[in-house]
């Protein structure tokens, strides 16, 4: 009887160690069930993939000889998600998990792009941010926040109030030098590299206030020939023939198209006298492929008398032009061959325009466009030697809302999803009953008074269509968010966190050395 009491003793004292060890929490790792049983997953591999090539990346902490910077103008965070769809879509896919080029790009940062006075900028004062390392007010051209907008204070005065730019600096110590964009080379974004002005509207003399005149103030068409810097920009594409001839001069291209200048210059021939035999000058685009980069002397292309054409409409051209794409890549052929390096800057200008008109697809048609020219730099440069920055000056009121499916065409209507999660051919109605797009803008010419109209695919897929904004505006306006900003190259790192629009300066400032070599306090 003792026996058995103390066997159930015992193991009563048993029974009580093993729920004690059951419910003290342990503290060996326990198997979560399922957790990598996804391992054979694409989305699970190419992640951990995403992974190891960011574990693999090392700065490049050596000076860089070369500069691309890439402005898709307007090119805002939404604009890129979508045009990343569209330029997927193009080419058969879903879209949504397609990347343009400068998504591969391993440096990523935001960019605030208020003006001083502003808190929805212009590209004036943006484009001069990045150019100039110090932010101004808006429709300001590489002048400090002291300058008065549309007030010429004289040539003293303005020469103190004008940072040296980006360009003018690379002129400086002997680097090559290009612009190439799709808008009038006189335009905001272009004109900042180059020009410093109270007004980005001065882009000829005809526009010019007579006291601005008097002042001692000159247009930004004269200040692009009369760059006093190094040996002037060296290669330089883009639209606005208008602001160079003079205003009794027939355009090479136009019927009933003459100059603007009322001081009687002919611009073009004062810049092929400038820079004597070897300068070439283009309008079309036999012209423009008959160049040569073995040749020397620097190249002057101007191919409409204002913006260039959209890209969707290129082919429509009277005279023809090139595209962006190809531009760069003859740009590249000219200044890649200096000893001491380049300094491009590239403006994909009219993805902001289509903005503007409230039409999506030529808006992403065009930023389509503006990656296979970044694509084509990247190609044509090393990592090792070239920082590639591509970012935008603003964005817009352009947003990308509703539910559609993935693989739903991105300039289409939202169509319901069907059990294998396709796009159904039914589709979803807002709150009136009627059909809506993916795509909109908060404010612009594709408002409606009353009712919204019956929309159909046929109708939203023309590349005329303006998509529906809530706010009726003649034009749309520029979006205040933050932009992105993307980098490769040398000292491509310090892109990163969120910054102010002017640091973009410093950055290439930094990885180039281009003050202290110009001697710059």
């Amino acid at each position: 009887m003792h026996d058995r009491r103390t066997l159930l003793i015992a193991l009563a004292g048993l029974l009580g160690i093993l729920l004690l060890v059951y419910l003290i929490p342990s503290n060996e790792p326990s198997p979560v069930k399922g957790a990598y049983q996804v391992s054979g997953d694409p989305w699970f591999t190419g992640g951990k993939a995403a992974i190891e090539r960011r574990e693999a990346q090392q700065p490049i902490t050596k000076r860089a000889k070369n500069v691309i910077v890439f402005i898709g103008d307007g090119m805002g965070v939404s604009t890129v998600t979508a045009g990343r769809i569209y330029a997927g879509q193009k080419k058969g896919l879903q879209g949504e998990d397609y990347d343009l080029a400068f998504d591969t790009l391993p440096y990523t940062a935001l960019v605030k792009t208020y003006n001083t006075n502003a808190q929805t900028p212009d590209s004036a004062g943006t484009a001069s941010a990045i150019m100039t390392g110090v932010k101004t007010k808006i429709g300001v051209l590489s002048l400090s926040d002291e300058a008065t907008p549309g007030q010429c204070p004289g040539p003293e005065q303005l020469q103190q109030l004008s940072p040296a730019t980006l360009l003018e600096l690379a002129e400086s110590v002997g680097m090559a030098t290009g612009i190439v964009t799709t808008t009038r080379l006189t335009h905001a974004t272009p004109a900042s590299t180059y020009a410093h002005s109270p007004s980005r509207n001065w882009e000829d003399d005809s526009v010019m206030p007579p006291e601005a005149l008097e002042a001692g103030c000159t247009d930004i068409a004269s200040q692009f020939v009369d760059f006093p810097y190094g040996d002037g920009v060296d290669v330089a594409f883009g639209g606005g023939r208008r602001h160079f001839l003079p205003e009794d001069q027939v355009d090479p291209e136009s019927d009933g198209a003459y100059g603007r200048r009322v001081d009687g210059r002919d611009l073009i021939e004062d810049w092929r006298r400038r820079h004597g035999p070897g300068a070439r000058f283009v309008w079309n685009t036999e012209q423009f492929r008959s160049l040569s980069p073995e040749s020397d002397g620097p190249v002057l292309g101007l191919f409409e008398p204002s913006h260039m054409q959209y890209e969707a409409d290129r082919a429509d051209d009277r005279a023809g032009e090139p595209p962006l794409s190809e531009m760069v890549d003859k740009a590249l052929g000219f200044l890649e061959g200096h000893d001491d390096g380049y300094f491009l800057l590239v403006e994909g200008g009219r993805i902001d325009h289509a903005h503007h008109a409230g039409n999506a697809a030529r808006a992403l048609e065009e930023t389509r466009e503006f990656s296979k020219a970044v694509q084509v730099a990247l190609d044509r440069t090393n990592v090792k030697d070239t920082l590639v920055l591509v970012t935008a000056d603003h964005s817009h009121t352009f947003v990308m809302g509703g539910y559609p499916p993935r693989g739903n065409p991105i300039l289409g209507l939202v169509h319901k999803m069907n059990p294998d999660g396709t796009p159904s051919d039914e589709l979803q109605a807002a709150e009136d009953g009627k059909p809506y797009t993916t795509l909109g803008y908060l404010n612009g010419p594709g408002a409606h008074e009353g009712e919204r109209p019956d929309l159909t695919d046929e109708t939203v897929l023309a590349v005329d269509y303006r998509q529906q904004s809530a706010v009726p505006t003649r034009s749309e306006t520029h979006g205040g968010e933050d932009v992105a900003l993307y980098a490769r190259g040398p000292w491509a790192h310090l892109a990163t966190g969120t910054m102010e629009q002017n640091v973009l300066f410093h950055i290439v400032d930094r990885a180039t050395g281009l003050g202290d070599r110009a001697g710059r306090d």
